[in-house]
């Protein structure tokens, strides 16, 4: 998993990177620096229910950077420092989202049915 986020890695200025699941299960997680410790599971769900309808966001702090994005089967977050290249990171995601959306892709019977809410 980590080489398909190895070009987001190697953006300048870039911190890491999290892959959640809709569920709000950490697929993929990794950071170049200090990985913050104890991702929850639990704190990651009310973090994804708040941004039900959103596609893209981008949170601006002091010194760091948050970019998220929505895809089919989650959501990535990228930690980045205030000078890190946004248009990088968004082109790089528009890149890999479609390799994400394929790897979880219902194969056979499962494709015509969709788990209810």
């Amino acid at each position: 998993m980590k080489k398909l986020f190895q070009d987001i890695l190697n953006i300048e200025n870039v911190q890491g990177v999290i892959f959640f699941s809709i569920e709000g299960n950490v697929i993929f997680s990794h950071f170049l620096s200090d990985e913050p410790e104890n991702i929850d599971d639990n704190e990651c769900t009310l973090f994804i229910e708040k941004l039900e309808g959103i596609r893209e966001a981008e949170f601006v702090f002091e010194n760091k950077r948050l970019y998220i994005r929505k895809t089919a089967t989650g959501y990535i977050l990228v930690a980045l420092t205030r000078f890190a290249t946004i248009a990088m990171v968004r082109l790089n995601c528009d890149i890999l989202i479609p390799t994400l959306d394929k790897m979880n892709k219902p194969k056979g019977w499962g494709r015509f049915f969709k788990k209810s809410k």
